[in-house]
């Protein structure tokens, strides 16, 4: 498969510190992440990926996510891989106004499962 340079692509993962297994941890779910993003021939930078470990899904305010809705909103990004909806948020109502609002911003997002 050939590797697009031109697709700008991120990645996102989030594991809560009291539950590190229940999705794996940061780096399983990021090792995953990238290598998914191989297989669709797209790299992923290590500016790029952001991560919020130890923070809880139940809000909207964490930092590796606000600075990922930020770059969406400016354009800076066209494919999305996260591991799952519930790494986003673990409230649905949160999880439909995340990826809404990347299709609104061109972001394609990419589920693992």
């Amino acid at each position: 498969m050939s590797i697009s340079p031109s697709l700008r692509t991120a990645l996102y993962a989030r594991a809560s510190s009291g539950r590190p297994a229940e999705q794996g941890s940061i780096a399983s779910q990021v090792a995953a992440l990238r290598q998914r993003g191989r297989a669709d021939g797209c790299v992923v930078t290590e500016e790029m990926c952001f991560l919020d470990d130890g923070q809880s899904g139940a809000t909207l305010l964490r930092p590796a996510l606000e600075r990922l809705r930020d770059q969406a909103a400016s354009g800076t990004i066209d494919r999305l891989y996260v591991h799952s909806p519930d790494r986003l948020s673990r409230n649905f109502a949160h999880q439909a106004v995340l990826v809404e609002e990347f299709r609104r911003a061109g972001v394609e997002v990419v589920f693992l499962k």
